[in-house]
């Protein structure tokens, strides 16, 4: 069993059992709406959930990843407990998703610099141990490396379609694959969101708490301005491109290299950024500024005249986002399908 000191506790809240640090603290839920002084970890809750729905990251209170006062500890639990209490009591599963990828990535941070924290081996021991614990994957470091068994390597990478993640292009002794600090974090971001996600589904839904009902209706309507939106018809449509669209739709992460062929694609055919931009608002991670950029950035209008075409499918299947099928008719490029040719 993980024994969590306070640091971790406030890092890794979702390792802990909040509800019984709670009881241990002497309040209960009902309080949360009512006491003015506990109102601030309700303010600090919201806080935490509108960030995860904008794609970015809540940025804590603790100092170089230390709870320094008590009440740090205290505000960081309690935020995350209700905001799961608050995400409960809206019904709405796209604060569900959003919020398990937010705090998936918030955890990635302090976990890769545990990890390559080299002056400080109990901390990389502890976050080995978070690993093993949930994942199953047993990891040694080795000098400036941690390893691990390839079969456990291509079982978490499988979802990566990135070239830097084959396995060819990876250092690999012994039947071990070397990686740095923040690749081996990274290899579990998907599964450590799944497990939020999971802490969060499984949790059972309390009862209305007095007091909180204008700030559960505030986080309903930012979900449902989140809920996805079909504003893109796939009906002729390279499988590739469906396929993509269809990813984002259901709100699930799709990754660089299949939104980079979605966005170049969807510009050659005439769409415009403020066309295509809505799409990408159902991705877990969105934001919107950033989405903007990068979109106005492949078409060449932002300050570069510089415009990127869609990849050809050649380079799509050594991606894992070709989904090719008799209509494709051999092309070589996502953007000549459905053209008559002579």
């Amino acid at each position: 069993m993980l024994v969590l000191g306070q640091d971790e506790k406030a890092k890794y809240p979702f390792l802990a059992d909040a509800g019984e640090y709670l009881k241990d603290k002497g309040f209960s839920l009902t309080q949360f709406g009512s006491d003015p002084v506990l109102k601030l970890s309700v303010e600090k809750a919201l806080h935490r959930i509108k960030v995860a729905a904008a794609g970015e990251v809540y940025k804590s209170d603790l100092i170089d990843g230390q709870a320094s006062k008590d009440y740090v500890l205290e505000r960081e639990v309690f935020s995350f407990l209700l905001a799961i209490v608050l995400i409960k009591l809206t019904g709405m599963s796209t604060l569900v998703k959003r919020f398990a990828l937010a705090e998936a990535r918030r955890a990635e941070n302090y976990l890769e610099k545990d990890l390559g924290n080299a002056s400080n081996k109990s901390k990389i021991d502890l976050a080995t141990r978070i690993i093993y614990d949930l994942f199953n994957i047993e990891i040694v470091k080795e000098n400036d490396f941690f390893v691990i068994p390839v079969s456990d390597y291509l079982k978490h990478s499988v979802t990566f379609h990135e070239r830097e993640w084959k396995l060819i292009n990876r250092h690999v002794e012994n039947g071990k694959v070397f990686l740095t600090p923040d690749k081996t974090v990274r290899l579990i971001r998907k599964e450590l969101g799944n497990y939020i996600s999971s802490k969060i589904t499984n949790a059972p839904k309390p009862s209305m708490i007095p007091g909180l009902e204008k700030i559960v209706d505030e986080l309903i309507s930012i979900s449902k301005k989140l809920t996805p939106t079909y504003t893109i018809t796939t009906g002729e449509y390279p499988p590739c491109i469906k396929h993509a669209i269809d990813v984002l739709e259901k709100g699930e992460n799709l990754p660089h290299s299949g939104r980079f062929m979605l966005a170049t694609f969807l510009l050659s055919r005439g769409q415009t950024v403020q066309q295509i931009a809505p799409l990408f608002k159902n991705a877990p991670d969105y934001n919107p500024r950033v989405t903007l950029y990068q979109l106005n950035h492949l078409a060449g209008t932002s300050g570069s005249a510089t415009t990127y075409a869609c990849p050809s499918c050649e380079k799509l299947k050594t991606q894992d986002l070709c989904f090719i099928t008799k209509e494709c008719d051999n092309i070589i490029n996502p953007s000549q399908f459905g053209k008559k040719r002579k």
